[in-house]
C-alpha cells in the first residue's frame, strides 16, 4: 500500500485547512492500547472501524499461535499490519553488542515476513553503554536498513523523549539524513515531541515528505513527573488531555505526510477496560483530530 503519491505532487504541500479535498489517512491503533488477548484486540479494532494495527511484540509473544495465524486473522478482519514494534537499544553500541543487535534484527525480519508487517519501529537507544556519536548511529542504522531492504522491509527511527543521546525529532532526522538509505525514515510521536515542549513547526522544509514514514498520536494531562513514567502510564487519546495534538497533526500534513494516523496510548485504565469500548473511544478521537485539521471524511488512498 503506497500512500505517498498525492499531497506533494504540486510545487508545495497544501495547507490542510485550505484543502477541501484532502483524503482521509488510514486509521490505525496499536495493540498496546487495548485489553485482552491479541485476537481480542484485533477484533475490537476492526469492529470499531480501524483499518490498520500496530502489533506490539509482547502481544505476539503471548499469543498461542504463529505469526502467520495473526496475519490470516488480520486479513479476515480487513486490517493491515501498519507497524511491528518495538526494536530497542540498537544504534551506537560497542562490540560485541553491535553484532548481536544486527543478529537480533535478522530474527525480527523473519517474524515480520510471517506476520505481514512491512515496517519496523526502531526506538532511540536508552542504554548507558550507547556511544554519543551520531555518525556511528547513522552507520549502524544504514546497515540495518540495508538488511531490512533485502527482505522487502523498511525501518522508521523514533526519538524517545528519554533517549540516551537522541530525544528530539531533529536529532533523529540528522541521523536518518546521514544514513541516507531509502528503507530508513522517521517515526514521529506526538507525546515524545510535545512532552518536551517541542513542536513540528520546522518540519516542512526540513524533512522531505518521503522520509516521513509513520506517525503515532497520543495526548496526556500535564503532570510533574519523569517523562518515562508519564508516558508509560498516563497517555490519553487525542482530545482527552492538554497536549496540542491537532497542531502537531496539522504541521505533519503541511510537511506532506501521507501515511497512517496511528494511536499509541499507554494507559493502565484503558488496558483494564473492555477492548471494544476503548477502541470505539479511540476511533472517535481520531475523527476529532481529522475534523480539527480539515481532513475530509473520504476513504483512505488505495
Amino acid at each position: 500500500m503506497d500512500q505517498t503519491v498525492n499531497w506533494w505532487q504540486d510545487d508545495a504541500a497544501p495547507d490542510p485547512e485550505d484543502d477541501a479535498s484532502m483524503p482521509r489517512p488510514l486509521r490505525s491503533i496499536a495493540t498496546v492500547c487495548l485489553s485482552g488477548t491479541l485476537p481480542d484486540k484485533l477484533e475490537a479494532a476492526a469492529a470499531a472501524g480501524f483499518e490498520g494495527v500496530e502489533i506490539f511484540e509482547n502481544d505476539l509473544l503471548t499469543f498461542d499461535g504463529a505469526p502467520a495465524d495473526i496475519r490470516r486473522l488480520c486479513a479476515d478482519l480487513g486490517l493491515g499490519v501498519t507497524l511491528f514494534q518495538p526494536f530497542r537499544d540498537f544504534e551506537a553500541m560497542p562490540e560485541p553488542q553491535r553484532a548481536r543487535n544486527l543478529d537480533r534484527a535478522e530474527r525480527k525480519f523473519d517474524t515480520m515476513a510471517a506476520l505481514g508487517a512491512e515496517m519496523l519501529l526502531v526506538c532511540s537507544n536508552v542504554q548507558p553503554a550507547a556511544i554519543d556519536d551520531p555518525a556511528r548511529a547513522a552507520a549502524d542504522l544504514r546497515e540495518m536498513a540495508e538488511r531490512a531492504a533485502s527482505h522487502g522491509l523498511r525501518l522508521c527511527y523514533e526519538a524517545l523523549a528519554w533517549g540516551r543521546h537522541v530525544n528530539r525529532w531533529r536529532g533523529a532526522w540528522e541521523i536518518v539524513r546521514a544514513a541516507d538509505h531509502p528503507a530508513l525514515g522517521l517515526c514521529l510521536d506526538s507525546f515524545h515531541t510535545l512532552s518536551l515542549g517541542d513542536d513540528l513547526s520546522a518540519l516542512a522544509g526540513t524533512v522531505p515528505p518521503e522520509k516521513l514514514f509513520f506517525v503515532q498520536l497520543a495526548d496526556a494531562p500535564r503532570l510533574q513527573m519523569d517523562v518515562l513514567s508519564w508516558s508509560r502510564h498516563h497517555r490519553l487519546f487525542p482530545g482527552q488531555g492538554e497536549l496540542d495534538v491537532a497542531g502537531f497533526t496539522r504541521d505533519l500534513l503541511r510537511a506532506g505526510y501521507a501515511g497512517p494516523l496511528s494511536l499509541e496510548v499507554f494507559n493502565d485504565e484503558f488496558r483494564a477496560a473492555p477492548s471494544r469500548r476503548i477502541a470505539r473511544d479511540g476511533l472517535r478521537s481520531l475523527v476529532v483530530v481529522e475534523d480539527a485539521v480539515g481532513i475530509t471524511a473520504l476513504p483512505p488512498l488505495p
